[in-house]
This record gives structure tokens, sequence and C-alpha cells, in this order.
């Protein structure tokens, strides 16, 4: 990817935060790199060199830099001047595909060549696959270093490393010290090895956080999803810890706040990827903004709602049960009958992550009952049309096999080919899912009643005036739901 090295300068002169994430600088004599924001005095232009991630700059020898702290940077957008598998490839690695499988395994999930994906990762960002997830891991175990007090043993665990020694070797050689040493420098840790553990998750401003409260809060799986006093609050479960979450914004750190409490051994760099997809952290809305605002209709409601999100899904499979459950009725429907199946076949949380009994009011109390459950479930017995019970089953059991892959980084291509195979799964639900599980900021159910009434015209009309919109109709789609036209 190649960089304006004009305009990132003079960005960084004016450490003008809408530049934070979308490139690092390079300072040659320091042998550290920064985020546009850093508070160090600019370096000479002859002694930067701008580079597009992170990764690209461990790559060419450069450290963190400790003041401004890349680890805690908003993220570089997937689809910043990135192919198409590349930004997939990226969604993927940012779930931990490269975790426990090589690249050539991740090149054959993409349907290329593991040279050919090391090609494009050299040329799109200046660095190889194995770098990314490597620079990925240790930013964020400094991350935990700085934000908790766990010991450092959980530490390399929750950020994905295979051992305590591989843990300290790589934040030696990212950082040039190890990890009680930046433990030192750092500020005073949060939370706690038997607390309640506190991460910061950064976003680019603005946030309609209101507007995406309000999405989520009218589909709110009743156990499992609630929100209440402007905080959203989920059960969860990653590998083998279960417990909740709830999350707030954090606006003037331009930041939301989660808070976990979990029973088990919990691997953190699972979970905040999916968190970052569920409330679209990775989302740049000045980009978004530019290309939809030529809409005249898009244009209001870009007003109305400045930094509209497209809600992610902490679990796939549950989001498109979700969908399913939610055909030709309405939200408060479908809601309802998602807290039948959760009551009927749901888990209930270990009374060890939940608070005394008289003060689990308003808390969530069960898991989303699992693929492998469902699939073999009398789905019937909580008042489901028998086509719609064996729909979710069809579902429950693709994905319990393994053949349908329900995450971002998925080809959204053959997943949706994949759903239309289902009986019961139409375009609409398809191209739901697409949008909220697979991450598809060019998903869009142009048959959707709500979309055809908001600016008043049929599918086929509406998909060609969509075009335009390309490649954020997801975001349109979005707007439009939430801020018609007519309204």
């Amino acid at each position: 990817m190649q960089l304006d090295a004009a305009v990132c300068y003079r960005a960084l002169r004016a450490r003008d935060a809408r530049f934070d994430g979308r490139f690092f600088t390079a300072v040659r004599t320091t042998g550290v790199y920064c985020r546009p924001v850093c508070p160090a005095p600019t370096p000479r232009r002859e002694n930067c060199l701008f580079l597009p991630c992170a990764a690209a700059a461990q790559e060419s020898g450069y450290r963190p830099c400790l003041r401004c702290r890349p680890e805690a940077s908003p993220g570089t957008p997937a689809w910043l001047g990135s192919s198409a598998t590349v930004s997939r490839a990226l969604r993927l690695i940012e779930s931990g595909a490269l975790d426990a499988a090589g690249v050539d395994a991740l090149a054959e999930r993409l349907g290329v060549g593991d040279r050919h994906l090391r090609r494009l990762f050299a040329r799109h960002l200046g660095a190889s696959p194995h770098a990314v997830a490597t620079t990925r891991r240790a930013l964020f175990a400094k991350q935990l270093i700085d934000q908790t007090t766990l010991p450092m043993a959980r530490i390399a665990f929750a950020a994905g490393f295979a051992s305590v020694r591989r843990f300290n070797d790589a934040m030696r050689e990212a950082f040039g010290r190890p990890p009680r040493a930046l433990r030192r420098a750092a500020s005073a840790g949060r939370g706690g090895s038997g607390a309640a553990l506190e991460l910061r998750l950064a976003y680019r401003p603005p946030y309609a956080w209101c507007e995406l409260l309000a999405f989520l809060a009218a589909r709110a799986i009743p156990g499992v999803e609630c929100v209440a006093d402007g905080v959203y609050r989920r059960a969860f479960r990653v590998g083998d810890a279960r417990g909740w979450l709830e999350v707030r914004p954090l606006e003037a750190a331009r930041q939301l706040g989660v808070r976990i409490q979990a029973t088990g051994a919990l691997r953190l760099i699972d979970l905040a990827p999916r968190l970052r997809a569920l409330f679209d952290l990775g989302a740049d809305p000045e980009e978004i903004a530019s290309q939809l605002a030529g809409d005249p209709a898009l244009r209001k409601a870009l007003r109305a709602a400045p930094g509209i999100r497209v809600p992610g899904a902490l679990d796939g499979f549950e989001l498109a049960v979700r969908a399913i459950l939610g055909q030709q009725v309405r939200v408060s429907a479908a809601t309802a009958l998602a807290g039948r199946l959760v009551a009927r076949f749901g888990t209930p949380l270990p009374a060890a992550c939940l608070p005394p009994e008289g003060q689990r009011a308003g808390l969530p109390s069960h898991e989303f009952p699992g693929a492998e459950r469902l699939a073999r479930a009398e789905v019937e017995t909580i008042g489901l049309p028998r086509a719609r019970a064996g729909a979710i089953r069809e579902l429950a059991r693709a994905v319990a096999d393994g053949g349908l892959r329900l995450e971002p980084g998925a080809d959204p291509v053959a997943t949706r080919d994949a759903l239309l195979s289902l009986r019961g799964v139409g375009e609409w639900t398809a191209d739901y899912i697409a949008m909220r599980a697979l991450r598809e900021p060019d998903a869009f159910p142009a048959g959707d009643l709500g979309l055809r009434r908001a600016l008043g015209m049929p599918s086929g009309p509406l998909a060609q005036r969509a075009d335009t919109w390309r490649p954020w109709r997801a975001y349109a789609a979005m707007l439009l739901w939430q801020h018609p036209p007519s309204a």
C-alpha cells in the first residue's frame, strides 16, 4: 500500500486524531514507531518512514513507542487500500486463524496459494501474515499489562501465546524490555486476577452509540442480552471460559469500557475481536460518510446519526438463528421467540461468575444454545411453525458439521450460496447474516420491506440506487432503518 508521505507528515504535525490507526510513523533516529497523535516532539521529515500497519513497522525493526502506545490505537481498517483477499485474511487473523494453524492453512481457506498470499501482504501491508499475527499478540499483551494486574502467566495465555517463554521473548523483541519492566513503567493497573477484568477498546469518532444501543436493545435475546441505563450486557462462552460482560461508552477517551466476569481460562485475545465486531469499532465513519452523503436521503440521515455503525455479532450462529426467528414477524415477536428458545434449550451461567442471587436482576442468566444442541432439538415446542423449526435444525447441522462458517473473513459469496441452499433461508436472511455475522460492509438486503418503504420504491430500483452507495451499502441500510427519510 502506497501512503502519501506529504499528507501523512501534515497529519503528524497536526496530531490529527482522524488519522489515528490509518498509518504509523517509524522514526529512523530513535528506532521507534508512533501513532499520528503521539505527544512527543515531531521528528524531522527526512527521519520519518510512514507505514500502513504496526506489523510493517515491527518487521522493519522498529519498536512501539511507550508514550503514544500503538496498542491503544483504533486499529487499521481492513479495507484501507487492501485487496479483498487481504481484507478477508486480516479478519481471519484477527479472529485467531494463525494461532493454531499456519499460513498455508489460512491461504487454503482463502482459496489462494500461500506464496501468493505472502506476496499480497507484502504489497498491501509491508508485512507477512505471520508478522501481523505476532504483532497482534504482542500489542494485545501490552494492553493487558497496562490495563490489568493479571499475573504474567495469565496474560501470556490471554494474549494467545503458547508458552510464557515465547511470551517473554516476543515482548523483549517487540518492546526492547521484558514484561515485568513494562508493567513497572506502566500506570497503575485495573482489575485483578480474582476480580472482574476491565478492557478499553478504541474507536474512531464520531460514534452513534445511542442508535447502536437502540438497535441491540430491540433485538436483545431475553436471558442472554439486556440493555439498561445506556449499558449493554450479555452472556458469552469462549473456549472453556463462560461468563457475562457489560459495555459502556467512555466518550472522553474515544473508547468503550468492557467489564468481564468469567470462570475458566479466558483467552481475551479471542474475545476482544468479537467485541470489536459486535460494536463495529473498526469502522472509519468519515470515509463511509464521504461516500454515502452523495445521496440526499442518506445525507439527512447522516446528520441525524453521525458515526453510524452496523452492529455485528458475538456469535454468528446465534445471529443466524435470531434472523430465522425474525422472518415475517415483528421484531418484538422474534425477540419473544428467542427468549423462549433460550429458556427451553439454553445453558444457565455458572453461579461462580454471578453476584449473589438477590443482586442478579437485570443480568444475563443463560448462554445461547449451541449448534450441536439445536441440531437435534424439538424447536417446535416454543411455538414455531414446523418449517421454520426445520430451518433452524438444518442451519444448526451445517454449522455443527463444520461445513458452514458464520464468522468475519468467511467467503461472502460461498457462504451466501451455502445459506441459500438451506431450506427456509431466503435472500433477506442471507444478506442480513452477511451484514452482521460476516461483517460485510457492502451486504444489502434490497428486498427488505422497511428499506423499500423508507425510499418508496420496489426492490429492483432500490438495488440500482444502492449501487452508488458501494462499498458501504450495509451502513446505508442501517441509516434507512433507523432514520427513514419519511420519518
